[in-house]
């Protein structure tokens, strides 16, 4: 396997994202390795809250919330996914796999890490990928919040707003990551902000993961990914833990989500489960300091 590291020229300056770099190795799974890049700030005896982006961002989308939490106390962990952000890029799309992805954030949280009594936040991917670890390893987790994302198995229907943006993603000659971003927030942010997600990205042959990834979500019940992600829900229907859910009123892409983990889930009963007023799909970006304080007061309040 053939990676790209985007030039660490590339990362500076950046706006509000002033975090010290770690870096991990992971298999590549092809007989080589592949670095990591991941967030770690706040107390490391603090439980960890760990939080998973998806398409096509990457940990800067969390630089908000990553502050307001550390302020409160909080140890947080924001891993870039392979292909995006720090880590390194595989150079062909056929490099990824939704079964890899999983596997290569197990190895930077369970491996490397070791994470205990986490929370997980995961939004669009991170819900994907981060979904599948808790049913790896149940026993890790002692919370989650879910966010504009879902679980599919490819046996219903997504959504149209979903199966454009596939389409796409697919077919566009020119993948602009940075104005994607900006077209999913329900406030357009500034200038430096957009130039921010088009930093890991010097050119389109660093884009194989952000141009795939849209593709890998099952859609259908011959997926790949469909027997495991099954697997996933048996896990999840059994998992009493706290689950609570912070959908944006203004996401069309997941829009309804929330309503299947509320009713599979059992540790989603009683919570409170909230609709953020003028938070599109990625919430963070529109109301990430709103979104921290939510996911704050869940963690004291499910000790």
């Amino acid at each position: 396997m053939r990676a790209l590291r985007t030039p660490a020229e590339r990362f500076v300056g950046l706006p509000d994202y002033p975090f010290a770099e770690n870096f991990v190795e992971v298999d590549d799974l092809e007989g080589g390795s592949l670095r990591v890049h991941y967030v770690d700030e706040g107390p490391r005896e603090a439980d960890p809250i760990v939080l998973l982006h998806g398409e096509p961002t990457w940990s800067f989308l969390y630089r908000h919330m990553i502050a307001r939490l550390t302020a409160s106390g909080h140890r947080v962990i924001a891993p870039d996914l392979v292909g995006f952000g720090k880590s390194d890029k595989p150079s062909e799309q056929s490099d990824y796999t939704y079964a890899r992805h999983v596997t290569w954030m197990a190895q930077t949280l369970f491996d490397h890490l070791s994470i205990r009594r986490a929370t997980l936040f995961g939004q669009d991917w991170g819900g994907l990928i981060g979904l599948r670890l808790v049913a790896a390893e149940p026993e890790r987790f002692a919370r989650l919040v879910m966010s504009n994302t879902g679980l599919p198995t490819g046996d219903r229907p997504l959504s149209e707003a979903f199966m454009a943006w596939q389409k796409f993603s697919q077919t566009t000659p020119e993948f602009e990551v940075g104005k994607i971003v900006r077209g999913g927030c329900a406030v357009h942010p500034a200038p430096d902000v957009v130039t921010a997600y088009d930093a890991p990205f010097p050119d389109d042959t660093f884009k194989a993961g952000a141009r795939i990834l849209p593709s890998l979500v099952p859609t259908s019940p011959d997926d790949p990914s469909h027997r495991d992600n099954v697997t996933a829900w048996g896990v999840l229907e059994r998992f009493e833990r706290p689950l609570l859910c912070c959908f944006g009123d203004s996401d069309p892409v997941t829009k309804g989500g929330d309503a299947v983990f509320i009713r599979r889930v059992p540790g989603a009963t009683g919570q409170p489960h909230v609709t953020v007023a003028g938070g599109g799909h990625f919430i963070q970006e529109d109301k990430g300091v709103e979104l921290a304080g939510i996911i704050d007061e869940f963690v004291r309040n499910n000790r």
